[in-house]
């Protein structure tokens, strides 16, 4: 039975091996002036910085994985944000995945985070600060009613309307990613200042944190944006679209393999194997 177990152990530790990427064994950042180099869903990252792990503002959970880099333009917005925050006395801001040290793809849990450009910041403002443990395993508050459609009334709060309303008018900001029913509880609650709006997308899950997405930084000449959000608000139709039931018949998108890595990308990695 021991043996049995071992061997279990074995096979299980080899899956995680080979599920692995290579942008994980990079475990510093590469030297040189920082650039963000390819597109938030297939890049990497030249001079990438780690956040500082100690800060009066905010805390940066699971910090075993080593996903707290980002480049200066993402280390700037966090503390800034962090730092407006606190001022309002709305809370302890929680960090959550940024990249790795080189940026690249994740073996799991994210398909963009690739350029430094990404950072999840938790939809919890807890007034006093978490414990070690806490932070190494975090538990997440899920905002998101059963049915997909609202918020529970119960643990929506207005300082996560003022958290999201600040990061959205950051002028660095480009995105921010949430679940559709937050998105819509955003739109109830914003009376007449509504221009900040656009930046905030609905999309899946996203039911306990928001996903901030930067633009591309000045000088970064590889690094490809997206194209702006469309005018307007979010807060009609294209809202409504999201609860819709399903097509019948309709079948979930195939998953597809990753593009070919941008040249810069792949030669970096190249020179990281020699």
């Amino acid at each position: 039975m021991r043996r049995a177990l071992l061997t279990l152990a074995a096979l299980l530790g080899s899956a995680v091996a080979v599920a692995a990427t290579p942008w994980q064994q990079i475990q510093h950042p590469v030297s040189g002036a920082p650039q963000s180099i390819g597109g938030f869903a297939n890049g990497c990252i030249i001079g990438a910085q780690a956040l500082p792990l100690d800060a009066p503002a905010y805390q940066v959970m699971r910090q075993d994985q080593r996903r707290y880099y980002g480049h200066p333009d993402l280390i700037a917005f966090i503390q800034r944000l962090s730092t407006q925050t606190r001022q309002l006395q709305l809370g302890q801001v929680l960090i959550g995945d940024m990249g790795m040290a080189a940026g690249g793809r994740f073996s799991s849990g994210h398909a963009s985070h690739q350029t430094g450009l990404d950072v999840d910041i938790w939809l919890q403002l807890p007034k006093s600060r978490w414990s070690a443990q806490q932070l190494l395993k975090p538990q997440p508050l899920d905002l998101v009613a059963p049915d997909d459609k609202q918020v529970i009334a119960r643990h929506w709060q207005p300082q996560i309307d003022s958290l999201i309303k600040l990061a959205a008018k950051d002028s660095d900001v480009t995105r921010i990613f949430v679940n559709p029913a937050i998105k819509k509880q955003l739109c109830a609650d914003a009376g007449s200042d509504r221009a900040w709006l656009h930046k905030v997308r609905p999309w899946f899950a996203h039911r306990a944190h928001m996903h901030v997405r930067l633009r591309c930084p000045a000088g970064s000449l590889e690094c490809e944006d997206q194209p702006p959000p469309l005018p307007g608000d979010g807060c009609g139709a294209e809202l409504e679209s999201w609860f819709l039931p399903k097509k019948p018949g309709s079948t979930p998108p195939v998953k597809k393999a990753p593009p070919p890595l941008p040249p810069s990308c792949q030669a970096l990695l190249d020179n990281h194997r020699l």
